[in-house]
């Protein structure tokens, strides 16, 4: 289904693990984008991002206004997916497949903290391994082989990346090569959460499309700009988009 510039799956979060597990036991991996509304606006002003974006296997909608937009142009979308739950969802299914995760991503000891709450809830589930890069790694070259070869060493079987995009999307691409049977998934702010540094929204926030209210509540110095003048007004153009397409479609 086509939102924006990229073109965003139907797949349930169910579903996506099924697939996933289903490519472990045939030896294929892949690359789980979620897709917010700031990802697909960023997609949207620079081909280079959805080109980018386009190269994962799947992409799923992370944003209820990315949902919404999807259903008014008449797709099939038919369930919001997060970062932040897939990385519990991803992780119970390693459990049960006895397959290992690496944890990329957050301020330093967060990540380790990440992978002690996915353990102590999985039973079963391996840690292969867990880092904090450090701030501005990705602009220095030898940094970012660093990180690639902690990760390759590890031979995680699931990767979470959250860094955020398209910085965590472009790592993405760096390790691929050398671990093609691992699945990896851009989680943004889910390793955080899954560590209990930031709380998610009330699931009545979350289904009504006001779980940016509660991040901005948490952190308005970094989110405000970002959520106020850019990711809103993009919103309500993207909706106003996708209904045009539906009309034009009777």
């Amino acid at each position: 289904m086509r939102v924006g510039a990229i073109d965003v799956s139907t797949i349930t979060e169910a579903g996506l693990a099924d697939r996933m597990a289903a490519g472990w036991r045939t030896g294929r991996g892949g690359w789980i984008v979620t897709a917010n509304v700031d990802i697909v606006r960023a997609a949207s002003r620079d081909p280079e991002l959805a080109a980018l974006v386009a190269k994962a296997e799947v992409v799923v909608a992370d944003g209820m206004p990315v949902v919404w937009a999807g259903r008014l142009a008449g797709g099939a979308i038919g369930e919001r997916v997060t970062g932040a739950s897939l990385v519990f969802t991803l992780s119970a299914r390693a459990a049960a497949e006895d397959r290992s995760v690496y944890l990329l991503g957050g301020d330093e000891g967060v990540p380790e903290a990440a992978g002690r709450v996915l353990v102590e809830r999985y039973e079963g589930l391996r840690v292969a391994g867990a880092y904090s890069p450090p701030y501005g790694f990705d602009t220095d070259p030898g940094q970012v082989r660093d990180v690639v070869e902690r990760v390759v060493d590890a031979r995680p079987d699931l990767v979470l990346v959250g860094l955020g995009f398209p910085k965590q999307e472009r790592v993405i691409v760096e390790l691929r090569p050398h671990l093609p049977q691992a699945w990896y998934l851009g989680c943004g702010a889910g390793i955080p959460m899954a560590a209990g540094q930031f709380s998610r929204a009330p699931a009545l926030l979350q289904r009504s499309g006001g779980e940016w209210l509660h991040r901005l509540a948490l952190e308005p110095r970094r989110l405000a700009r970002r959520y106020l003048l850019h990711d809103a007004p993009y919103a309500l153009r993207l909706l106003a988009q996708a209904l045009r397409i539906r009309l034009q479609e009777r």
